[in-house]
C-alpha cells in the first residue's frame, strides 16, 4: 500500500508540473528554444529544493544546510500551489477571450494596392500626360498574430502574477508577526474574584531554519504587550534539535505573566526530541505540563500530551492529568490537538486551548484540515465543554498564510456570578 500511495504521489505530482510547464512555457513561445529549456529547470529544480528541505528537516541534516533549501524549497512548494489553482482557473477565462478577441478583429486580412504604373510619353508631347487607369487594388493576405498563442501569454502572465502576489502577501503576514485576537470565555465555575482573568494563547511557533530568533522575539514582545495572568505554549514550538534551535528559542526566557507560563508538547516536539525541549523551555523559565495539573488561585490548569507521544510510551494520560481533582472548581486544559477534545469531555473539563491545525494555513488546505479536525479554528462547545483552537503563530513548511492569519489569542475568563 505504501509502495502504491507513493506511487500514486509521484504520478500526479509529475503530471501537475508537465502542465505547469505547458501552459506557462510551452504555450507561451512559438517553439522549442531557451525559455522552455529554462521553465523546465525552474520548475524541476524547485521541487528538487522542496523535497531536500522536508527531507533535511525530519533526517537531521546538517542545520546550515537546511537553512539553505529552505527558502527557495519551501516558497516554491506554495508558489506551485497557487501556480496550479491560477492556471487551472485561467481554463475558464482561455475561450472568453479567445471568443472576444474574434467579435473585436473578426477578419485577419490587411487590403495593400499595388503601385501605380506611370507611362512614358512621347518626345515631343508638351502636356503633362495623366497615369493610365490602373487596375483593382490587389488584396495580400498578411499573417496576424496568433490569438492562441496571445491568450496563452495573456492567461499565463495573469497566473504567474496572481501566484506570486498571493504568495507575496502570505509571507508577509508571516513573517510580520501574528497578531492579537481577544475572545471572551465564560465559565460557570469561574469565582467572580477571577472575572476578566486573561491567558495568552500561543501555538505553533515553529522555530526552525526559516522562522529563527527574530521571529521569536516578536512573538514574545506581543504576548508581553497583552499583560496577561498567564501565559499557555500549546504545542508545535520547534522544528529541529536544541542544538540547532536553542539560541533561537532564548527570546522564550523573557515571557512574563502574573502566573506564569505553561508548556505542552505538540506532535513536531516529537519529531525534535520532545525530552530534549522540555528540559530546555524549563531551563528558559516555562512549566511543562506532561500530563499534570497545577492548582491555581481559582481554577485547575492540566496539559497533557501530544497524541505523537503514543509512539514513544509519552502519550497523553488524561486520568493522570484530571483524576482525584475537586469537580467543584473550573478546570483548564492544554492539549495540542482538537481531536483530543472528546477524552476532555469525559473528564469535565470546563475549557481545552488548542491548536495544531493552523486554520488550514494555505487555502484551500482548510477544507482538508476541516474534515480532519472537530474544530478547524476558532471557539467552540462540545456538551459543557468549550473547545477554542488558535490558528497558530507561526507556519510549517512554506512561511506563508492564505485565508488563515496567525494570531496570539487573549482569552479574558468571564464570571456567570459575577
Amino acid at each position: 500500500m505504501v509502495i502504491l500511495f507513493a506511487l500514486l504521489a509521484l504520478a500526479v505530482l509529475v503530471t501537475g508540473n508537465w502542465y505547469l510547464w505547458r501552459r506557462l512555457f510551452r504555450d507561451t513561445t512559438r517553439g522549442p528554444g531557451r525559455a522552455r529549456r529554462t521553465g523546465a529547470a525552474v520548475i524541476a529544480g524547485g521541487w528538487i529544493l522542496a523535497i531536500g528541505a522536508l527531507v533535511g528537516e525530519r533526517t537531521g541534516a546538517p542545520f546550515w544546510l537546511q537553512q539553505v533549501m529552505a527558502w527557495p524549497g519551501f516558497l516554491w512548494l506554495a508558489l506551485s500551489i497557487y501556480l496550479l489553482l491560477a492556471v487551472v482557473i485561467g481554463e475558464a477565462v482561455r475561450p472568453l477571450l479567445r471568443r472576444y478577441l474574434e467579435r473585436r478583429a473578426p477578419a485577419a486580412v490587411t487590403a495593400v494596392p499595388r503601385p501605380e504604373r506611370v507611362r512614358s510619353g512621347a518626345a515631343n508631347e508638351t502636356a503633362t500626360e495623366q497615369p493610365e487607369a490602373t487596375e483593382a487594388p490587389e488584396e495580400v493576405l498578411l499573417a496576424a498574430p496568433s490569438r492562441r498563442l496571445f491568450v496563452s501569454r495573456v492567461v499565463g502572465g495573469a497566473a504567474a502574477a496572481a501566484a506570486v502576489g498571493t504568495v507575496g502577501y502570505g509571507t508577509y503576514g508571516v513573517l510580520r508577526g501574528p497578531r492579537v485576537k481577544r475572545v471572551t470565555v465564560p465559565l460557570a465555575k469561574l469565582p467572580r474574584a477571577a472575572h476578566g482573568y486573561r491567558i495568552a494563547v500561543v501555538s505553533d511557533i515553529h522555530l526552525g531554519p526559516v522562522l529563527g530568533r527574530g521571529f521569536a522575539q516578536k512573538v514574545v514582545d506581543t504576548i508581553n504587550g497583552t499583560q496577561p495572568d498567564l501565559i499557555a505554549v500549546v504545542g508545535d514550538l520547534v522544528d529541529g534539535s536544541v542544538k540547532d534551535l536553542g539560541p533561537a528559542a532564548a527570546p522564550l526566557r523573557q515571557l512574563r505573566a502574573r502566573q506564569g507560563a505553561f508548556f505542552v508538547t505538540g506532535n513536531h516536539e516529537y519529531f525534535s526530541g520532545a525530552e530534549q525541549w522540555v528540559e530546555e523551555v524549563r531551563r528558559l523559565g516555562l512549566h511543562p505540563l506532561e500530563n499534570a495539573r497545577t492548582e491555581l488561585p481559582w481554577f485547575d490548569l492540566a496539559g497533557v500530551n501530544d497524541i505523537a507521544g503514543e509512539s514513544d510510551g509519552q502519550g497523553p494520560d488524561f486520568a493522570k492529568a484530571l483524576d482525584d481533582r475537586d469537580t467543584t472548581r473550573a478546570c483548564v486544559l492544554l492539549a495540542h490537538q482538537p481531536v483530543q477534545i472528546h477524552d476532555a469531555v469525559k473528564h469535565g473539563v470546563d475549557l481545552q486551548l488548542s491548536g495544531h491545525t493552523h486554520g488550514g494555513q494555505l487555502f484551500p488546505g482548510n477544507l482538508i484540515a476541516a474534515a480532519a479536525n472537530p474544530t478547524l479554528a476558532g471557539l467552540d462547545r462540545y456538551g459543557d465543554t468549550q473547545l477554542y483552537v488558535s490558528r497558530g503563530a507561526g507556519a510549517w513548511g512554506p512561511p506563508t498564510r492564505v485565508g488563515a492569519p496567525s494570531d496570539i489569542t487573549v482569552i479574558e475568563l468571564a464570571s456567570k456570578q459575577a
